[in-house]
């Protein structure tokens, strides 16, 4: 998910302000540098595609204390400056236990893409996630196609490796995490299929 196209109140806010917000708020907000953005909804293939990579992560991953969060769970991007809440953060990081709404130190973040979020998940939030020091994954799995993208940290720091995955057969490797994500699993239960009207297999 990405961030709305403007942001709710021009007024600037502390980050103070902005956790407090938060606090009670129905409706989830990003922050970057004071200025508040709505998070919008999702679809039910959107959310599939969550269950179905955070599933996997779980599976593998629970049992040795790393935690898998989703969607309303913020990402600690700059301290202070950008909170984001992306779809899928992974980290085995024991610091991320000491607090309970967000998560810092993550290893993966994963975004599904939507063609209003696109741009923002490969351009503006990328360019923001890279910085992240302790970020060795980072995978956009598109929701209308076949699709997933996967960029890698290298030994060069700044440098990332990019790699697309456009096959059901394909395989993604997180050779830094140490697993295998098979772009079936990603997909399971969904079709593509264009006369469907929701897009989930057996559905109408």
């Amino acid at each position: 998910m990405a961030m709305a196209n403007a942001a709710t109140d021009t007024k600037h806010c502390s980050v103070g302000e902005y956790f407090e917000l938060e606090e009670y708020s129905e409706v989830r907000h990003e922050f970057y540098h004071g200025e508040l953005f709505r998070m919008d909804g999702t679809t039910i293939r959107h959310n599939f595609i969550i269950d179905n990579v955070k599933d996997v992560l779980r599976t593998i991953f629970k049992p040795k204390g790393c935690l898998v969060v989703s969607e309303t769970v913020r990402l600690e991007v700059v301290k202070d400056k950008y909170y984001s809440y992306p779809d899928i953060a992974f980290s085995c990081d024991n610091s991320n236990h000491d607090n309970e709404v967000t998560i810092r130190y993550p290893s993966l973040i994963v975004e599904v893409l939507s063609e209003s979020t696109a741009a923002n998940d490969r351009g503006f939030k990328w360019h923001h996630y890279k910085n992240i020091p302790s970020l060795q994954h980072y995978l956009l799995v598109s929701q209308h196609e076949c699709l997933a993208e996967l960029y890698s940290r290298t030994e060069k720091l700044e440098i990332w490796l990019y790699q697309s995955f456009a096959q059901l057969s394909d395989v993604v490797d997180f050779k830094h995490l140490g697993f295998q994500l098979a772009v079936a699993k990603i997909y399971d239960g969904i079709s593509f299929d264009p006369q469907e009207t929701v897009g989930i297999s057996g559905e109408a």
